[in-house]
């Protein structure tokens, strides 16, 4: 896992990139968090959605609602970046759609618009 701190208009994000899945379970979101955390001091992460274990994208799993609750308690806002038209659940559509409202939890399709987005939603909400 490589992480990058980046400054845009005074808001400081991670950009975590990796080859191999960080996140498969609670306990490793929970870790991930924390290891940005320590390194960056960062609340704001974008992450590919390749790094994230596929059973995430599938409601049916609860697991993205689990994992996603942790970066909510903790006060963490992440942007998963990727092409998520390759899903064909409506459900998961709906869920991407109302994060995207959201001020937390993002589903982007590049590290330039979740970037942008970060930046948004700091500049209003802190």
């Amino acid at each position: 896992m490589k992480i990058k701190k980046i400054k845009e208009n005074g808001v400081d994000i991670a950009i975590v990139s990796s080859n191999e899945i960080i996140i498969i379970d609670v306990q490793s979101a929970l870790d991930f968090i924390a290891t940005v955390n320590y390194e960056t001091g960062c609340d704001s992460i974008i992450l590919n959605k390749s790094a994230i274990y596929e059973d995430f994208f599938n409601l049916k799993t609860r697991l993205a609602g689990e994992i996603l609750q942790k970066f909510i308690n903790y006060r963490v806002k992440i942007a998963i970046v990727g092409d998520f038209s390759i899903y064909s659940s409506k459900s998961l559509r709906d869920f991407i759609y109302e994060s995207n409202k959201g001020i937390d939890i993002f589903f982007l399709a590049d590290e330039k618009k979740a970037i942008e987005k970060l930046i948004l939603v700091n500049s209003l909400y802190r």
